[in-house]
């Protein structure tokens, strides 16, 4: 059914008499009938030029019921991490040396992609096992720590890493761009490629999600996650409270136990 049809046959009054409060009123008409917020705000923006063009387009002086703030807030999607079968069968597809460690820094420093193509071999401390992140999102610089598998995964790339003038510290290994630095595309793609071929749904993103989980079901504290994942707001980094079950429910059998002793 057309929106505006749909609208016009709930009205009870003329459509010159509607008011804020009737579009509020038809708001929780379509929660009622269970539609999504984001078909509700479709709704109301068609609602609203309606009336813009009664107003501007035939020159009818009728005040828009629909407010600009008139809006549902969408529910953004929580972070989806890997469990932890499923990063042992995406590393196991991956061979190359450089590949392994490019998502190994995603997967256990929670770099972004674009902060993993940017990375200097200068930035990269490994006698304090720490990465330098000069140039983060929003252009905030950050101090992450590798460990010891990421370690590992650097070394070897390193003893095979093209000879080359670039400062970046991770190339092109074949064709016309051999030895310039990779691209963000360029991971994105080698990660495309990788799930194809462990057959997972992996994204560069999920690596550092799950890097952010395992951290919080390891108990680390919300505010290292949040200094280590670069996050401004700890409001982001609280969204991961959301899919860590394990913490939640090693810490409710513990201050349950508490209670218990207490009570005997």
């Amino acid at each position: 059914m057309c929106t505006l049809r749909r609208f016009v046959l709930w009205l009870d009054v003329p459509i010159e008499d509607v008011t804020n409060k009737k579009i509020l009123q038809y708001i929780d008409a379509l929660l009622d009938d269970r539609l999504q917020p984001k078909t509700v705000n479709s709704h109301l923006d068609s609602i609203r030029g309606f009336y813009e063009y009664l107003r501007d387009v035939e020159e009818i002086p009728i005040p828009n019921p629909v407010k600009r703030g008139y809006t549902l807030r969408l529910s953004r999607p929580l972070p989806r991490y890997l469990r932890d079968e499923e990063v042992a069968k995406l590393f196991h597809a991956i061979r190359k040396p450089r590949d392994k460690a490019i998502f190994m820094l995603m997967l256990r420093c929670g770099l972004r992609v674009e902060e993993v193509a940017g990375l200097t071999v200068g930035a990269v401390d490994l006698k304090r096992s720490k990465i330098i992140v000069e140039q983060g999102k929003g252009g905030k610089g950050r101090i992450v720590y590798i460990s010891n598998d990421a370690f590992d995964a650097l070394i070897q790339y390193l003893r095979v890493r093209p000879s080359s003038r670039a400062k970046k510290l991770f190339l092109v290994e074949k064709g016309s761009c051999f030895g310039k630095p990779i691209s963000v595309r360029g991971i994105q793609k080698r990660i495309e490629y990788y799930a194809r071929k462990a057959r997972l749904k992996v994204s560069c993103h999920q690596l550092r999600h799950t890097m952010a989980t395992q951290l919080l079901n390891a108990d680390a504290d919300l505010v290292t996650i949040q200094d280590l994942l670069g996050h401004t707001r700890i409001k982001t980094t609280q969204r991961y409270c959301k899919v860590s079950n394990l913490k939640v429910q090693r810490d409710y059998f513990k201050a349950m136990e508490a209670v218990m002793e207490r009570l005997l």
